[in-house]
């Protein structure tokens, strides 16, 4: 299973439309039967600062995801709002109790 870890820095004044638009997003994702998991956090201390943790079942679900109609709405729509742009860091699962 892959694992990824989206690290994102939304400017104060977007905060609220980035998080309706990444629930959306996350919302969506799961119901994708190649994903297992979409975990939306926000910074306790920093509310600016958020990270997505998407569990992908298969090689090819992050490429199928990334071509849904809701990831390329969020995709556009959170662009302009980033502080600046968006990393991510790929795990292999070693324990991922589903």
């Amino acid at each position: 299973m892959l694992v990824v870890q989206v690290f994102v820095h939304v400017l104060p004044e977007h905060v609220a439309a980035f998080t309706a638009a990444t629930l959306d997003n996350a919302t969506n994702s799961v119901l994708e039967p190649g994903i297992a998991r979409f975990d939306v956090l926000q910074q306790a201390d920093d509310p600016t600062r958020f990270t997505l943790i998407e569990a992908y079942l298969t090689d090819d679900a992050p490429a199928e995801h990334k071509a849904t109609a809701h990831y390329a709405r969020w995709r556009d729509t959170v662009e302009p709002m980033m502080a600046s742009p968006r990393t991510n860091v790929k795990y292999e699962s070693l324990f991922f109790p589903i």
